[in-house]
């Protein structure tokens, strides 16, 4: 007799794979880190103080979305970059009021540049302790 488990379309021997990402088409991620505080303006015009550990900053479609922890409702949050009226970069102090999407991008990118650069010395030197190894 056959049982039940016969038939399934998985294999329970082999675990199943995680779902990948879904980004929705037309949207590119940029990982950005820092922590800022910011004044917002929500849908209905109402402004607030929001402090911000940042994730990443999201490109799409008509809008831009600066995401990460929002320490006021403990969860991921995503703002839309045009509604930000003031921005400060707690790190440094920086307030920023005009700007402020150019001010991200390059920090994205100079944080891009300088991980890409990590990444290379680090395999460098890699290679260098595998060579030593070996001679």
């Amino acid at each position: 007799m056959n049982s039940m488990n016969d038939n399934v379309f998985f294999d329970l021997e082999r675990p199943a794979k995680p779902a990948p990402e879904r980004v929705p088409a037309g949207w590119r991620t940029l990982p950005l880190e820092g922590r800022f505080d910011l004044v917002y303006e929500d849908a209905t015009g109402a402004w607030s103080n929001r402090s911000l550990e940042a994730r990443e900053l999201r490109l799409g479609p008509g809008r831009t979305l600066l995401g990460g922890i929002d320490a006021r409702r403990g969860g991921y949050r995503g703002f839309r970059v045009d509604r930000i009226r003031r921005l400060v970069d707690r790190a440094t102090g920086e307030r920023i009021e005009t700007g402020i999407l150019d001010r991200l991008l390059g920090r994205a990118e100079a944080q891009r540049r300088a991980d890409a650069l990590r990444i290379r010395r680090q395999a460098r030197a890699r290679r260098k302790a595998a060579v030593a190894a070996v001679a």
